[in-house]
């Protein structure tokens, strides 16, 4: 899946077209390398997003094409606090 639309399905980032930009301009990064909008997110990945004043950590547990809003928390799990 791609990681704009991980980014949006997940719930961390609100609308696609904001994570698609936050890719483009350099806030997000897979692996400790920026990443672009394209990106085939992967089982196992780290995923930095750094957006408003705390940049959070989360790692991708699960990739489901559609999750409902509790099911969307199941997808990633928050490493830093």
């Amino acid at each position: 899946m791609r990681l704009d639309k991980y980014l949006k399905i997940s719930r961390l980032i609100k609308r696609r077209t904001v994570a698609n930009e936050a890719c483009d301009a350099g806030r997000v990064m897979v692996n400790g390398k920026p990443a672009r909008a394209s990106y085939e997110v992967k089982v196992g990945d780290v995923l930095e997003i750094a957006m408003g004043a705390h940049p959070i950590q989360a790692e991708v547990i699960s990739i489901n094409e559609y999750a409902k809003k509790d099911e969307a928390a199941l997808m990633y799990k928050i490493i830093n606090p």
